[in-house]
């Protein structure tokens, strides 16, 4: 007579005198978790009963699938590691690269002899050190360049609500990098976290397959 099983409890209501056998426990337990059925057929007591279902081709078939799966969270994994590492050094990276811009350095010839040039800088907190980052050189250059843009800056920054509370241009690439490494943390915790169930997965799905063989 088949017995059709969904739960560890009902499992173990259904056979209480079986041998310890805790990798075959434990197994049952993470398949009935990823809403695994098992169907078998009891033997003579205090034995463990005869695994029909899943069968070994089933079992090869759900192997086949996470190993698949799991090579898919590892890609994307490494991913956002890469990402995580730009963020990381980010400032580092382009505290070295504004040495080879040539408007870094007009910025800072005209930070040491123009007084009002220096003062509107230091105002908006330019953020002249990530001047060989595509999104902020236009910004910088036109700063440096353009009296009227400068000036507008500058009033902007120091009137804006948006900058009332540090009053940092700079800031803004900041939170930028910030919630990027923010975000690439959380996507990793979770890929990895992916990645253990799978493994765990594969492991209970081994030990039934040596079960479905005997």
């Amino acid at each position: 007579m088949h017995k059709v099983i969904s739960s560890i409890e009902q499992f173990r209501a259904d056979f209480p005198s079986l041998p310890e056998n805790k990798d075959r426990q434990s197994a049952l337990g993470r398949y009935f978790q990823i809403n695994g059925v098992v169907k078998v057929i009891p033997a003579e007591k205090d034995k463990w009963p005869k695994l029909i279902y899943p069968n070994i081709a089933v079992l090869d078939s759900k192997i086949k699938e996470a190993k698949e799966k799991k090579k898919i969270y590892f890609e994307k994994l490494n991913e956002w590691k890469m990402k995580h590492l730009s963020a990381s050094m980010y400032h580092q990276v382009h505290q070295m690269k504004k040495f080879a811009e040539p408007v870094y350095w007009q910025h800072v010839a005209k930070s040491m002899t123009d007084a009002d040039y220096r003062k509107d800088a230091e105002s908006v907190k330019l953020p002249a050190h990530l001047v060989a980052d595509k999104k902020w050189k236009p910004m910088v250059k036109m700063f440096v360049n353009d009296i009227e843009y400068r000036k507008q800056l500058s009033e902007t920054v120091t009137t804006s609500m948006a900058y009332k509370s540090d009053r940092k241009v700079a800031k803004f690439a900041d939170d930028q990098q910030n919630f990027r490494l923010d975000a690439s943390d959380k996507q990793i915790k979770e890929l990895e976290e992916k990645i253990k169930e799978i493994e765990e997965t594969e492991v209970a799905l081994k030990v039934l397959q040596k079960w479905a063989k005997e």
